[in-house]
């Protein structure tokens, strides 16, 4: 149940999508201190056309990065990555993501958390597009087996030249 929860800390919405990036699961909560930055309002920024794109590959390997990121817990970087997402979910009143996403984190098994540390994702089942890359729970390969009620679709969008879970 550890990646559907940090998806709905993150996109406010309980299961389907998920926010996780390149890292564990797509928890999005953990019990560390709220951090004094805004990442998720500097990450939710508009897309730059004049930015270089990334490719879709970059997608899939900051999604990586997001659930490697959620498994140890590292609350700065799942709110970077996934800041869009947490925007969308604080403006429905779910909270800042540096608040909400400790929660997440707790709901999520040790075993589940340390799989989540080396999952990768299986590029074969990605849909993939220039700005917007779909990777579903079902790409997702981890030692432990995730539901997709443990472990939601996520959506990465590039913004800037940079990609983000936005849902």
């Amino acid at each position: 149940m550890g990646a559907a929860l940090l998806i709905t800390s993150c996109s406010g919405e309980s299961g389907g999508t998920a926010a996780p990036a390149s890292s564990n699961a797509p928890a999005t909560s953990s019990a560390a201190p709220p951090s004094t930055s805004a990442p998720a309002s500097t990450s939710a920024a508009p897309p730059s056309s004049s930015a270089a794109e990334s490719t879709d590959g970059d997608a899939v390997e900051r999604y990586e990065a997001f659930m490697h990121a959620a498994g140890r817990q590292d609350l700065t970087t799942v709110c970077e990555i996934a800041g869009p997402a947490a925007k969308k979910a604080e403006d429905q009143g779910m909270g800042p993501c540096e608040k909400t996403m400790p929660m997440a984190f707790q709901l999520i098994s040790p075993a589940q958390k340390k799989a989540l540390e080396t999952a990768t994702v299986d590029r074969s089942k990605v849909k993939e597009g220039a700005k917007r890359v779909e990777i579903p729970a079902s790409a997702v390969k981890a030692s432990v087996k995730f539901t997709d009620s443990d472990l939601g679709d996520a959506v990465m969008e590039n913004r800037g030249g940079k990609w983000y879970v936005v849902d």
